[in-house]
């Protein structure tokens, strides 16, 4: 694999603008090096086999003697070898091998940290092109070097993608020290950086970043290189009538090669089901007037009768008698009230920002503005906005100064953009549920890395309680055990509604905690630092779910280590499993249960018609009996799943629609 060819690539693929898919690549160059990187029985054949991974990690493990008998000289040229011959042969088994027994030794020099055979599993099954399930707390950061570093070494860009800005800069300033004895470079790209800073760290020779600003970047690389084709003639007339020679902008990224994406199902799954946009500013100097209508008008329509509320789908139908009371509402108004279809749009906007999102789970309102809060992590994603007057709708309900409207110049999901990489890995602890998607859609098999050590962490199973009062007093009833026993405890909420509403039950209780939530996302790295010490209680979201481990002081492990509660389910068990997984890692104690009611938002979305006759089964304590819990978790999870996976589908055939209508007007990429 040599870095002539890797830099041909990059001005055929990426400066052209030109990003081809890898199920559409047969017999090219770019083919052969997906099949060196993948292997003989990677994508496309046998699936990964366990027995071949541990033959793997043996192979690996039988360097350790010899490469621990060198001093820090001898592994540097040991090192320099493998470069070139990774360069000229690529990552073969036995190159691969020794990369990762290099990588093994430096870890343990420069970190204190030496790789368990299971963790060469993860990173071997990485290398070939797969999904490695990993369970929580199985060090899937120092997993990820071994790929990361051998790619490198063959010339090719990496690309570790992770969930958000605070593991991105934690992990690249933790794995430097490796990297750089190698003599790679380490790049960071988070949110705020300007374009000079991120083309420097999209140069390096790994690359760090959050899935959200990568594929912005390569959005705005992508309007950046229409532009300049499209000025191409314009500025070859002028270069031949003897004007300056034409110069195209530096691209922020320099090509797609090979990735390996942090917390895979959350990236690739649960957040594909938008598309992520790029939009321009555009003027709007009656909007505010235009908006107040529209919500009067809409805060007057009754549901059923003007229109059809969605909420599963996050959509809203006008209907017919609905239709008619906005063509009366608009007799004699002016600008877009005169068009049918303009202003049936624009009370379809109010509605969903009077009933579809809702402050404090969708939105919070900080420094006096709108902040969308990731549904999935908990975080809030700055500088977001929703589009088509969406946004400025909701800011307006919300009483605030409106921003500019935005308008769509730019657009690409999930789906299509991670298919362009050469070669796509990733690594999460819950991935075997969406494994058949992760395969149709990805071309990525999941394989499931057994522990490094058995999990002692005991189930305490669930309790579904008859409403939200008496599952928060359970909760606090909980709470105030752990805290006597000398236990650390985590309590996970889906939203920041939620954490708060839990956090006043154990104020009123007089219990001291922590609450981690998109309000305080600045704390989080010192509120998790602190969340295993005696007696802590951390309320959390979504943002204490992934990426982070909750380190036991020994006091705590001796006293059964931390307790998980989960508070509501969420729509899909693999984000419950996730949460629980913070307890037992590693082999540590710890526990876990779930404390949820009967008006918690999955079973109100997906089983409502069960909770009628399940409220008259419920005990004289207000409980539901156990297995008529786990028949509605599994029946409301279900139907979630299956929801969420036609809008992915939906998404992934709409994206192929459109392409195939820009590529019939000549417009295609």
């Amino acid at each position: 694999m040599s870095r002539a060819l890797l830099e041909s690539w990059r001005v055929d693929e990426f400066a052209s603008g030109l990003y081809a898919e890898r199920r559409d690549l047969k017999d090219s160059r770019v083919d052969r090096l997906i099949a060196r990187l993948i292997g003989r029985w990677g994508r496309g054949g046998l699936p990964l086999r366990l027995r071949r991974l541990r033959r793997f990690a043996d192979r690996v493990e039988a360097l350790a003697g010899d490469l621990g008998s060198l001093d820090t000289e001898q592994l540097r040229q040991r090192a320099a070898a493998l470069r070139a011959t990774l360069t000229v042969a690529g990552p073969t088994d036995a190159a691969a091998a020794e990369s990762f027994a290099l990588v093994r030794e430096v870890c343990s020099r420069q970190l204190g940290l030496r790789h368990y055979p299971v963790q060469l599993i993860g990173g071997y099954a990485m290398l070939r092109g797969a999904l490695a399930e990993m369970q929580t707390g199985e060090g899937k950061t120092l997993t990820a070097v071994l790929p990361a570093v051998t790619v490198a070494l063959a010339g090719a860009p990496v690309h570790v993608i992770t969930v958000n800005a605070y593991l991105a800069a934690r992990d690249a300033e933790y794995l430097t020290p490796v990297y750089a004895f190698f003599g790679l470079r380490v790049g960071l790209v988070v949110p705020d950086q300007e374009s000079a800073q991120r083309v420097e760290s999209y140069g390096a020779d790994v690359t760090y970043c959050v899935n959200k600003d990568l594929v912005f970047d390569y959005l705005r690389d992508r309007i950046t290189q229409k532009r300049v084709r499209a000025g191409t003639r314009a500025l070859l007339d002028g270069w031949l009538a003897g004007g300056r020679q034409p110069t195209k902008p530096a691209a922020l990224l320099r090509g797609l090669y090979f990735a390996i994406v942090d917390e895979a199902d959350s990236v690739l799954i649960d957040e594909a089901r938008t598309p992520l946009i790029i939009a321009s500013d555009v003027d709007d100097a009656n909007g505010r007037a235009l908006y107040e209508q529209a919500l009067a008008l809409a805060g007057s329509l009754l549901s059923r009768e003007h229109y059809r509320l969605r909420p599963n789908e996050r959509s809203i139908e006008l209907t017919d008698a609905g239709r008619a009371a906005v063509a009366e509402f608009s007799a004699g108004l002016a600008g877009l009230w005169n068009i049918a279809r303009a202003r049936e749009e624009l009370l379809e906007q109010a509605l969903s920002a009077l009933h579809l999102f809702q402050r404090d789970r969708h939105y919070i309102i900080a420094d006096d503005k709108v902040q969308i809060v990731d549904e999935y992590t908990g975080r809030v994603m700055a500088d977001r906005s929703w589009e088509r007057g969406l946004h400025q709708m909701i800011e307006v309900k919300e009483q605030l100064e409106i921003s500019k409207r935005r308008d769509t110049i730019s657009r690409i999901t999930y789906q299509r953009f991670f298919r362009r990489y050469l070669c796509l890995a990733g690594m999460t602890g819950t991935a075997v549920e969406v494994a058949p998607e992760m395969r149709s859609v990805f071309a990525m098999d999941v394989v499931r890395i057994p522990p490094n050590r058995p999990s002692v962490r005991r189930d305490l199973g669930q309790r579904v309680f008859l409403d939200g009062p008496r599952r928060w007093a359970a909760v606090v009833e909980r709470a105030r055990e752990m805290r006597a026993a000398g236990r650390a405890l985590l309590i996970g909420t889906r939203s920041v509604a939620a954490s708060e509403a839990a956090s006043l039950s154990l104020t009123a209780a007089g219990l001291p905690h922590e609450i981690l939530n998109a309000r305080q996302d600045q704390r989080e790295a010192e509120i998790i630092s602190q969340a295993g010490q005696p007696g802590r209680i951390t309320v959390a979201t979504n943002m204490a779910g992934r990426g982070t481990d909750i380190l036991l002081s020994p006091e705590v492990r001796q006293a059964g280590g931390l307790h998980v509660i989960l508070s509501e389910f969420h729509d899909a068990a693999r984000i419950d499993r996730q949460l629980f997984g913070r307890a037992g890692r590693q082999g540590d104690p710890g526990s876990c249960e779930a404390i949820v009611s009967l008006d918690d938002e999955l079973f109100l979305a997906h089983a409502s018609r069960w909770l009628g006759w399940l409220r008259g089964r419920v005990s004289p304590a207000g409980v539901l009996p156990a297995h008529l819990g786990r028949l509605l978790r599994q029946s409301a999870q279900a139907a979630a799943e299956r929801q969420h996976s036609r809008i992915r589908q939906l998404t992934v055939e709409m994206d192929k629609r459109m392409q195939q209508s820009l590529a019939f007007a000549g417009r295609g990429e």
